[in-house]
């Protein structure tokens, strides 16, 4: 269980992580929090290696990994920054947000087994129950992809 009260050390770990966002192997794409300014922005990591599952098929003799997961890494980052505000407010993680658009996704650049991503996200602006993110991911300091990300909240029935 997540003790809310205590102040948010970086950097976070995935077992922390895994407090925070539902997803899990193989599906949970991000390894780190290693900034985090609350409502602003957060700072993700991501280590690709050649066991990713989805290297079998993508490609046979050239990994690449699947944009759609770099922007899938992008967005767990940003339900990561909502998580991490609500937390830091002494709050408890606040509901789900799944995402509900992308808009000019490029990339730039093949994600390679070995690479380490860096997911640099910051929250442009919140508006009831729907949050706008702009997002990018850089390996060795190039940016290898970026996009804008609508999240909302999950409706309760």
């Amino acid at each position: 269980m997540t003790d809310n009260t205590a102040p948010i050390t970086l950097p976070v770990g995935v077992e922390q992580i895994q407090q925070l966002l539902p997803h899990r192997y193989p599906f949970l794409l991000v390894d780190r929090v290693i900034e985090f300014v609350p409502d602003k922005s957060v700072v993700t990591i991501k280590n690709v290696t050649i066991n990713e599952p989805f290297f079998n098929g993508h490609f046979p003799g050239h990994p690449v990994m699947p944009g759609v997961l770099i922007v899938e890494a992008m967005a767990q980052s940003a339900g990561l920054l909502t998580q991490l505000s609500a937390r830091s407010k002494g709050g408890s993680p606040s509901s789900l947000f799944y995402l509900a658009k992308v808009d000019n996704a490029r990339f730039n650049a093949p994600v390679i087994p070995g690479d380490q991503l860096r997911m640099e996200v910051r929250l442009k602006r919140l508006l009831r129950n729907m949050g706008l993110f702009e997002a990018r991911t850089l390996v060795d300091g190039k940016e290898v992809a970026s996009c804008e990300l609508m999240c909302a909240a999950r409706s309760e029935k």
